[in-house]
């Protein structure tokens, strides 16, 4: 489990950021729920490679930064459905230039490398 954010120092403000935001997964969720709110089944389609277990437990971390909500429905079968908060949504813009660096990178600087997941090293 990672450390409390209150315990990264205040020196580095890019440091802060990626105590959130590091990991493989974080800003990839993230850029699925810019488009609005997401069942947990539509974001593990959406995330091929994710595991259920990655999935929640990103999740989890992110609700708990304040970046997204999870609202829980009592019916049957439970639904559960997630969402940025307004917080989170100011990474909008962030996301969506990380995207777009990605594709230039992958079509530009690396047009050989495959699209797929990476081997594990």
């Amino acid at each position: 489990m990672r450390s409390s954010v209150q315990e990264t120092p205040d020196h580095c403000a890019v440091e802060f950021a990626m105590e959130m935001l590091g990991g493989r997964w974080k800003l990839a969720i993230l850029k699925q729920l810019t488009a609005g709110t997401h069942r947990f089944g539509a974001l593990m389609r959406a995330l091929p490679g994710i595991s259920q277990r990655m999935l929640t437990r990103q999740l989890r971390e992110l609700e708990a930064d304040g970046l997204v909500t999870r609202t829980v429905y009592r019916e049957v079968p439970p639904r559960v459905e997630y969402a940025l908060t307004e917080v989170g949504h100011s990474l909008d813009s962030i996301t969506e230039e990380l995207d777009k660096w990605g594709r230039w990178y992958r079509e530009t600087v690396r047009p050989e490398a495959p699209s797929g997941p990476r081997p594990s090293s």
